[in-house]
């Protein structure tokens, strides 16, 4: 319940401050004193967005601060709780809209964001004005009210559940779908160059190694010619290296036998002979194992101009070539995993729309049975609002049970809108093809009272909610509202006085200038106090006795008989003298 509301520099309020009670709140006051204004700072409580234009002129930032008492609302007290902010039996919300943009909000006087104030409203406020009209107006919403009327939110929220999967695995099959047939374009091509390459099989460093094995295929002669020339220098010649060496070793033993200072061993020499022995012998060998071969230098010729080929076609090296063969097979290797996931998924969503659309038809039929019983309360509401043969229709243009699953939305499968006939022998027609600013008036009342009995929220605001509607209506409008009060706090911007009297507090807008500025202030009125300000709504200007009389018996008939006129009270006088 809204306990008090503190409104500084917003509008054209400078200082304002305004305590609420429960049952009926009636806010009255001439156009343009500012009753609207108090709603627009409410709304921004209820994280509506804030515009500069809001702020009082020459003042720097406007604040706006309420404060709540949740102490019997335990599911806003856990939510808040939830959210990371203090939790108790009252809640104060605060906003400050500056010039320089550095906005606050505040929950318990912790930092809150916008989203936190708009998941707080849902438990605390609900404004019916102008904008409630529109909504009312709007088929899309239809589905929505009767969801709330007829407890379908439980319902509602397990097949969302379900929905949201079905959706997200729709999304991921579109996905590899799209990557399957992106990548099913290039598949071919694909093949053919993994088969050519497979085709080739190219090792690694082959290409360098097959251009040393050419080169000595074409360098037999060259190399047989120094490999001969180089055995007869070590070995072959009658004066070779190895026969001088023989002749040194017996050269050093007649100097050892002479003087055995040399220090120069026999051994190394020696050793010297039987390497270049083994040299001379290496070197024949390789003489032995060197031909030309015409058939081989071909082959080699033809695998060299095939990894040619590879190496031009795939980056110029060989590494390019298996590298490329490596993401060829990846890729491939996708297309093969994407046909797998496609499958995997298909079977996952047959057991998510099968769950999907067991939830919708059990919300259709949970829809179905609210829609009858919405139907029936309304219907009596509207008759009793002086539409007498005036009824709702919720016209169900298709539901889930006739829909492919395919074509269900977030709020299930079905689809409604509320028709209206408003005189007999009329078909039901959209409301917004024929309800009349007073018949949409009642329609929007009659909806609250219905939905007061099963709603959440503890407050609910009526701005200027008997547009189009006067007389006995009004006087009807004013004992629904009471009705709904005994529900809810209930707070009711009104320019009819049958409304008005039904208040249980009555507070004036008055505006007024002084020192040049224009400023709102608010009285909460005593008794006497409204028999005068429902003069003021039923006569204007000049108020007459007679004028306050009818006041006091409208207040009266509204149970207020304390009231008494000014005739009554005059014949109390003489009695007691």
């Amino acid at each position: 319940m809204l306990n008090d509301l503190s409104i500084k520099n917003f509008a054209i309020i400078d200082e304002l401050r305004v305590s609420f009670n429960k049952g009926l709140n009636i806010i009255s006051g001439e156009t343009g004193a500012g009753k609207s204004i108090i709603i627009g700072a409410v709304n921004l409580l209820l994280g509506e967005r804030a515009a500069t234009e809001m702020i009082r002129t020459k003042a720097d930032a406007a604040t706006v601060e309420a404060l709540f008492d949740i102490s019997r609302n335990k599911a806003l007290q856990k939510k808040i709780s939830q959210m990371g902010f203090e939790a108790g039996n009252d809640l104060v919300i605060r906003r400050v809209v500056s010039r320089t943009g550095k906005n606050r909000a505040l929950i318990n006087g912790q930092m809150a964001t916008l989203a936190n104030l708009a998941a707080v409203s849902e438990f605390l406020i609900n404004i019916c004005g102008q904008h409630e009209h529109q909504m009312i107006l709007n088929a899309e919403n239809h589905i929505d009210i009767l969801d709330d009327f007829g407890g379908c939110l439980p319902a509602r929220a397990a097949y969302e559940e379900s929905y949201n999967q079905f959706q997200q695995i729709k999304a991921q099959q579109d996905k590899l779908e799209n990557q399957r047939l992106a990548r099913e374009e290039k598949t071919e091509l694909i093949r053919f160059q993994l088969k050519e390459i497979e085709d080739v099989a190219p090792q690694i460093a082959e290409d360098n190694s097959l251009i040393e094995e050419k080169k000595v295929l074409v360098n037999v002669q060259k190399l047989l010619a120094a490999a001969a020339r180089a055995y007869d220098l070590l070995y072959g010649e009658a004066s070779s290296v190895i026969e001088k060496l023989k002749e040194v070793q017996g050269q050093i033993k007649e100097i050892k036998k002479i003087d055995a200072k040399l220090t120069l061993s026999e051994t190394d020499v020696e050793n010297s002979f039987f390497t270049l022995q083994d040299a001379a012998l290496s070197l024949r060998n390789y003489s032995k194992n060197l031909f030309f071969d015409p058939a081989r230098l071909a082959a080699i010729e033809e695998r060299l101009e095939m990894i040619n080929r590879l190496k031009r076609k795939h980056g110029g090296s060989l590494e390019s070539v298996l590298q490329k063969k490596q993401e060829m097979e990846k890729e491939l290797l996708l297309v093969s995993n994407v046909a797998g996931e496609l499958q995997k998924l298909s079977q996952e969503e047959l057991i998510v729309k099968a769950r999907m659309q067991q939830r919708a038809l059990e919300l259709s039929q949970l829809r179905a049975k609210a829609a009858a019983e919405l139907k029936g309360a309304v219907d009596k509401e509207i008759s009793a609002l002086n539409m007498p043969h005036a009824a709702l229709e919720v016209h169900f243009q298709r539901n889930a049970a006739s829909a492919s699953p395919e074509t269900y939305n977030a709020r299930g499968g079905d689809e409604l809108e509320f028709y209206l006939t408003a005189n007999i022998g009329e078909e039901p027609k959209a409301l917004n093809k024929i309800a009349s600013g007073g018949e949409l008036s009642r329609i929007v009342l009659a909806l609250k009272n219905v939905l007061s009995h099963a709603g959440s929220v503890e407050t609910i605001v009526f701005d200027e909610v008997d547009s189009g509607i006067g007389g006995a209506t009004a006087e009807i409008v004013g004992r629904k509202l009471k009705n709904v009060a005994a529900h809810h706090q209930v707070i009711c911007i009104t320019h009819l006085p049958q409304i008005a009297c039904y208040g249980d507090s009555h507070l004036r807008v008055v505006k007024k200038v002084a020192g040049g500025r224009t400023t709102t202030e608010v009285d909460e009125l005593d008794d006497e106090e409204k028999i005068e300000e429902i003069s003021r709504m039923l006569g204007g200007v000049d108020l007459t006795e007679m004028t306050r009389d009818h006041a006091r018996e409208m207040l009266a008939g509204a149970g207020l008989s304390c009231l008494e006129s000014e005739e009554d009270k005059n014949a109390k006088k003489s009695a007691h003298r």
